[in-house]
């Protein structure tokens, strides 16, 4: 027989529960540190997971590789899908010899294609993707990318010259969620991506471009909440409030399913 007292406290635990984000990390191998006892690493870059605190929620690291997704379901109210390596061209009828692609990880893209599908069956969980995680989004339902934005868009805006960062405006569709999101029509984005979405999955709704008509912004037609930005809102977060809002709705509708 349960007891009454442990019930109570149950209950009230449940009403006080913080929404559990779930943040997808880098594969073992993506992450290089030198260290004769550890050869490799399951990683992720400290401002997402400081986004998502603020925003509220409790941010737990998801390394790919995992055998049962069901669990992942069952213990994450939301998901954010983060960047990183390339995604195989196999995945989308792309040329894996292409002379610039860089390091892909099969790992992580048979993972996180499987955990959209989950996703995206169950209907409801809210996710943000971003960079990688929007290209990915796309590949899902079908869509395919641009193996290398100089190859097509000259000059490349969308890193710096180094082929690093690059601050760049960003124009958001104001009929669109990620505008109820954002509140915002026009964005600086910290981006830095070599990769883009190419041809739009019918599913899918692009809800922001760059000023060279690159796809920055796409969300899943009928999902609650279920964005994806081609830039990096994680990096300018802690002092930009458009960023941080990504994470807040996110964490907020969690909340409304919780």
């Amino acid at each position: 027989m349960i007891d009454a007292d442990f019930m109570c406290v149950g209950e009230f635990y449940a009403m006080q529960k913080k929404p559990v984000i779930g943040i997808l990390t880098y594969g073992r191998r993506d992450v290089v540190v030198e260290n004769f006892l550890y050869d490799d690493y399951y990683a992720s870059p400290s401002q997402y997971v400081d986004a998502v605190r603020n925003a509220g929620g409790v941010p737990i690291l998801l390394p790919p590789n995992e055998a049962d997704l069901t669990d992942w379901i069952l213990l994450v109210d939301g998901f954010v899908f983060t960047g990183g390596t390339d995604i195989d061209p196999t995945l989308y009828g792309g040329n894996p010899n292409h002379p610039n692609l860089l390091a892909v990880s099969p790992e992580r893209d048979k993972t996180e294609m499987d955990l959209i599908a989950r996703i995206m069956e169950i209907g409801t969980i809210p996710s943000l993707f971003i960079c990688r995680g929007m290209q990915l989004l796309n590949v899902f339902y079908g869509g395919d990318l641009h193996e290398h934005i100089p190859d097509v868009y000259d000059p490349d805006i969308h890193r710096g010259d180094d082929g690093l960062w690059t601050v760049q405006p960003v124009e958001v569709d104001r009929g669109s969620n990620l505008f109820d999101v954002m509140g915002a029509d026009h964005v600086r984005t910290y981006s830095g991506h070599h990769q883009g979405v190419k041809r739009v999955a019918s599913r899918l709704k692009v809800s922001a471009v760059a000023p060279d008509g690159m796809v920055e912004g796409l969300e899943v037609i009928g999902h609650p909440y279920c964005l994806a930005v081609q830039w990096h809102p994680e990096v300018s977060a802690a002092t930009d409030d458009s960023q941080q809002k990504l994470f807040d709705g996110l964490v907020a509708a969690c909340a409304d399913l919780v």
